[in-house]
């Protein structure tokens, strides 16, 4: 769904985003301690900015096919057994990922009503920086939603059709 391309492009995007605070994390740490001046908890906000990073590509790489899969076993697979076995596989990764979300969901919201806070000199609240965590394994969780129904309607998984030279964009 072209839609559904454009969110986890933004997720993406924001995955980049991330990428890019820790770069300025290290640098103003690096810089700061040049200069003799602490940068308190820069290490803290930069792993907050690598787990953001982390979860909310995981959407877009999934519908890119660049997730690594393993098909020693479904590889010597062909024809309807193939099919089925990729139909299992499809479906036991959206249930997974069901969990984790729905778990991610509810640890999130216990941080919230508990009033969490991050260790180091700032107290952050914890459910602040979990956040990128919920919403890149909902967007997960979407996509393998989204790459079941195109399989049980007869089409082939998005990751599927990538070519492993494909991975121009």
């Amino acid at each position: 769904m072209p839609i559904l391309d454009r969110v986890y492009r933004v997720g993406q995007v924001l995955a980049a985003f991330f990428l890019v605070m820790i770069v300025v994390m290290t640098l103003l740490q690096v810089v700061g301690r040049a200069l003799g001046i602490q940068v308190r908890d820069a290490d803290v906000f930069a792993g907050f900015a690598m787990a953001a990073s982390s979860f909310l590509a995981l959407a877009y790489t999934l519908r890119t096919g660049g997730h690594i899969r393993v098909n020693l076993l479904i590889g010597r697979f062909h024809g309807r057994a193939r099919r089925i076995a990729e139909g299992w596989c499809l479906l036991f990764g959206t249930v997974s990922v069901g969990f984790f979300t729905w778990y991610s969901i509810v640890m999130t919201w216990q941080s919230y009503e508990f009033n969490d806070l991050s260790m180091g000199m700032i107290g952050i609240p914890l459910w602040i920086p979990q956040l990128g965590m919920v919403l890149g394994v909902a967007l997960l969780e979407v996509a393998f939603l989204e790459e079941c129904v195109r399989f049980a309607r007869g089409g082939e998984p998005s990751y599927e059709e990538i070519k492993p030279d494909d991975h121009s964009e």
